[in-house]
């Protein structure tokens, strides 16, 4: 494959450790204890990616393994893209036409959508769809479209054109050619859910890896000790951490423009797309992490933070209650809301802390 049809995918963004007291590195499969029962674990290939739970605790089972199974199995029906019989792709089909009844997965998780959109002022828009197809980015797509068809594409994103009907639970795409895409947060809104189900069957310590690209910790680490999370170098091999961070009872999530992309003429066109010119970001940013706030939030937001480029993402995300965030720049500087001075240790001595006080 020559260099201007060139295509990579790399899945894996958060790498997952747990750390010792005395700092050694062990996985975490409970193993780091000898009085610590090991956890009931499983791994699932849903949205089209692996997603690992491990349960511990005297109240963890097999059977919540079957539970969440049979959850996600539902979710992933009602907003899978690639099948034609789900509701989202029954909604998409009867853009510009009517309104499409949905069940209540499907319509909170796209009211939510619609939510994050206003909140980010568009730079996260779930209506990208008509987009994200043009471009088929990760899916075969090796040249960037003709601008004409961009400004096609780009004329039907609009989530304001996204109509939701609470009370007859429906949902309608004002113009013909609109798609809604899911894909940006439909894996974080199943975590929540896996995420509420576990908290109300009394486990109250679990890790929930979606992907690679968001670890979810419930409660605290056996014992008692705070999680502790490796982050990804992005451009390494997988299992090369640039820096780490302490988790209890939180959310971690990433997005970055090196997980699906292709190269053309020697430009790099990956798979998060600016809604306002209907092509790839070009700003610097290789990755946004945010912690805290719920998986549904870390998938929006640190799409939107990329989107926005580096200054107006750290301002927006200093204004948004209950996250932090943390940028990598493809110079090798590293950038984080202020709640996070102190609290991230940098491994990889490529990388520099910028403080910005």
């Amino acid at each position: 494959m020559t260099n201007s049809t060139k295509v990579k995918i790399i899945g894996a963004a958060i790498l997952l450790f747990v750390m010792s007291g005395i700092g050694y590195f062990l996985w975490a499969n409970g193993s780091d204890s000898s009085k610590t029962a090991p956890p009931v674990t499983k791994t699932f290939l849903k949205f089209d990616t692996v997603i690992q739970l491990k349960l511990y605790g005297d109240e963890a089972a097999e059977k919540h393994l079957e539970d969440i199974e049979k959850l996600l199995d539902r979710i992933d029906q009602q907003i899978n893209m690639s099948n034609p019989e789900s509701e989202i792709s029954r909604v998409n089909a009867a853009a510009g036409k009517e309104a499409v009844s949905v069940s209540q997965d499907t319509f909170d998780l796209v009211k939510k959508a619609v939510e994050y959109a206003q909140a980010t002022e568009g730079t996260f828009d779930p209506s990208i769809g008509s987009l994200v197809k043009l471009w088929r980015i990760g899916a075969g797509g090796v040249h960037p479209p003709a601008d004409h068809l961009i400004e096609q594409a780009k004329s039907l994103v609009n989530y304001r054109d996204i109509e939701l009907d609470e009370k007859n639970r429906t949902i309608k795409l004002a113009k013909a050619g609109m798609s809604i895409d899911l894909g940006a947060i439909g894996k974080g809104y199943a975590g929540d859910l896996v995420s509420d189900f576990l908290r109300q069957e009394k486990v109250g310590s679990a890790l929930i890896d979606l992907g690679g690209s968001t670890i979810m910790a419930l409660g605290s680490k056996p014992g008692g000790d705070v999680w502790r999370i490796g982050l990804q170098d992005p451009d390494r091999e997988r299992g090369e951490q640039i820096a780490i961070v302490q988790l209890r009872d939180e959310t971690i999530g990433t997005s970055g423009v090196y997980e699906r992309y292709f190269i053309d003429n020697g430009i790099r066109y990956h798979h998060i797309l600016d809604p306002a010119t209907g092509a790839p970001t070009q700003n610097g940013i290789k990755s946004v992490t945010i912690i805290g706030g719920t998986a549904t939030a870390g998938d929006a937001l640190s799409t939107a933070a990329i989107v926005k480029g580096l200054q107006e993402g750290l301002a927006f995300l200093e204004q948004t209650p209950d996250v932090e965030g943390m940028f990598i720049m493809e110079d090798n500087k590293v950038y984080v809301t202020s709640g996070l001075n102190g609290k991230i240790k940098l491994t990889s001595p490529q990388y520099i802390l910028v403080d910005e006080d």
